[in-house]
């Protein structure tokens, strides 16, 4: 069985482990954080600290654009867009992990704690019964104190999230 975690496009051109895991993942996202992927390439903001890393994950976030408007993969994601909550059939990343993009679609369920994005993933986590998988230790730290009831993991921990779910599947 896959491991599912629900995260944001951008987090697989930043963290190139991601996209080489150990055991068989799907990465749910949003589609909001896909189209945010344009935004992030097209910005002069920068992403990293270095110019040269803001330079390698502009880059991927690129490829990642590229590699998602290739026409088989432009069909599997355009055909989620007409259902809120439906979900597009697997789109390979590698040959052990997948993105499964969902047209979410943000309620306002939990109001000024958390910007539209991190609603987004909030409630596909629930839905989906799947944990968050992000980078941002303030949003983490919101989700406990809000008393959110949702698994999130930070990224660093990402070897350990897929070990902890192959011991739990396995009792």
């Amino acid at each position: 069985m896959s491991r599912q975690f629900v995260t944001e496009a951008v987090m697989m051109a930043i963290y190139g482990q991601l996209l080489v895991p150990s055991s068989q993942v799907e990465y749910i996202v949003p589609y909001t954080t896909v189209m945010e992927l344009y935004e992030l390439r097209d910005s002069d903001e920068p992403l990293m600290n270095r110019a040269d890393d803001d330079r390698h994950v502009k880059g991927k976030i690129s490829e990642l654009i590229a590699y998602f408007e290739e026409p088989l993969n432009a069909k599997k994601i355009n055909r989620c867009l007409t259902v809120p909550w439906a979900k597009s059939s697997g789109i390979l990343l590698g040959t052990q992990a997948q993105i499964t993009i969902i047209n979410s679609v943000d309620n306002a369920a939990y109001g000024e704690l958390f910007d539209p994005i991190e609603t987004e993933l909030l409630l596909v986590s629930e839905r989906e019964k799947a944990p968050i998988l992000t980078d941002q230790f303030e949003l983490i730290q919101r989700i406990i104190e809000g008393g959110v009831h949702v698994q999130v993991y930070d990224i660093d921990d990402f070897d350990f999230a897929m070990e902890e779910e192959t011991f739990r599947s396995s009792h």
